[in-house]
């Protein structure tokens, strides 16, 4: 059985889709944080079959609203003194700047650089659905 130690000070984030784990750590650019990350890869799940985990040790200033779009049934754990201290539940955000870059090589974001990547209009309409008009 794989033993990860528990973290005393950090982050977890739970319920990442099976498979989601890579793509979560480089939107969120761990890459270059001076931490140690562990992520987990089809870990044993009774409500998800598999998920995905990533423990980040240390204190963090990351954006982790940015979750909500990548996969809205994420959980995060704040960890302080080897105890959970906060626990959230992620939803989809309203508005979507600088997160997914546009892959349309004619993009105006493509050419101007400098332009953010802003999905507008983009527009929450229900919880469970998104809309583009």
């Amino acid at each position: 059985m794989l033993n990860i130690g528990g973290l005393n000070q950090g982050i977890v984030i739970d319920h990442i889709e099976a498979g989601g784990a890579m793509k979560i750590y480089s939107y969120l650019n761990l890459e270059k944080l001076d931490c140690s990350v562990a992520i987990i890869k089809n870990a044993k799940s009774n409500k998800m079959g598999k998920k995905d985990i990533i423990k980040i040790e240390g204190s963090l200033e990351i954006n982790l609203d940015i979750l909500g779009v990548l996969d809205r049934n994420i959980t995060i754990n704040i960890i302080e003194n080897g105890t959970i201290q906060e626990k959230r539940n992620l939803s989809l955000p309203e508005k979507v700047t600088n997160i997914i870059k546009c892959k349309n090589p004619r993009c105006i974001t493509s050419i101007e650089r400098e332009l953010p990547h802003s999905y507008l209009p983009f527009y929450l309409l229900l919880r469970s659905n998104l809309c583009y008009s």
